[in-house]
């Protein structure tokens, strides 16, 4: 004889209390569908003030100093001193050394700094940053002076004289970031088997890409500044402008070479700014 069959009402449902609602049930039973919750990675920073503030005043600045010399009374000597395409002359010069030095100091200063925190060349790191404070701490003028009694008179001495003027920053900030990093990251990349070369250059400088990054923005603004310096040394410049309006006692040349200074200035720092926003590695804008 078969067993009974249990009653309908007293079957036990096949689904346990600690199964899941069906993907499409909110949480309390019904059927409209959860919200979900996504994290977004914040999107890079170029805010709207980032892109145009500094370029507006720039604008203002020249349109200014453009109106003023429409009124000005300019003498012969100062017609000398702007004609004949020397103003642009000047401004191609003062790129031109910011950029060849910037260059130098960036093949130099991040190699040594990368050098120097390998274990086998800490040692040597005190030397370096001494020599590398010592460029600095040297006043621009009197290294210039220096150099061009060491190496005659050229744009050869006042790029030497601004590469050892800017290497500090660089340097410094790469070494930094470089220690900064997480000892437990660096074991981890280790651990999964990358070389010492692809730690390096796959978790070590990514992740001091922003402090380097700063050392490089301080760095242009410094050969900005210096190469004004250089006309001192026969590197021309917008430093030209500026002696001749200070020996000649012309306000309007010594105005427009500093203004012209002071503006490239302003515009280097703010495409840097740029550029330290945009090569900054994604992951850590999270």
């Amino acid at each position: 004889m078969s067993a009974p069959e249990t009653p309908r009402s007293s079957r036990v449902p096949e689904t346990s209390e600690f199964a899941e609602a069906p993907e499409n049930s909110g949480p309390d039973g019904s059927d409209e569908a959860p919200s979900r919750v996504t994290s977004k990675r914040p999107a890079r920073k170029l805010s709207w003030q980032r892109l145009t503030i500094v370029p507006a005043m720039l604008v203002v600045l020249l349109l200014a100093t453009w109106l003023w010399f429409q009124q000005a009374d300019l003498d012969p000597v100062s017609e000398n001193a702007l004609s004949n395409g020397q103003v642009s002359q000047a401004l191609r010069e003062q790129i031109e050394l910011t950029v060849i030095s910037t260059f130098f100091v960036l093949i130099i200063a991040i190699p040594l700094g990368i050098l120097l925190t390998r274990r086998a060349f800490r040692k040597a790191t005190p030397v370096a940053m001494a020599l590398a404070n010592m460029g600095q701490a040297t006043p621009a003028i009197g290294l210039l002076a220096l150099l061009v009694i060491w190496l005659g008179i050229g744009r050869k001495a006042a790029l030497i004289g601004m590469i050892a003027y800017a290497v500090l920053p660089v340097l410094s900030n790469t070494i930094a970031g470089l220690k900064a990093n997480d000892p437990t990251l660096l074991e981890a990349a280790r651990g999964i088997g990358m070389s010492a070369t692809g730690v390096l250059t796959r978790v070590e400088l990514p992740l001091a890409v922003p402090l380097i990054l700063a050392g490089v923005r301080t760095a242009l603004v410094l050969n900005v500044g210096t190469a004004t310096l250089a006309v001192f040394g026969g590197g021309g410049g917008l430093g030209v402008l500026i002696t001749a309006g200070i020996t000649n006692q012309r306000m309007p040349v010594l105005v427009l070479g500093s203004i012209l200074t002071v503006a490239l200035a302003l515009l280097v720092d703010w495409l840097a700014s740029l550029v330290e926003v945009l090569l900054r590695p994604r992951g850590l804008d999270l």
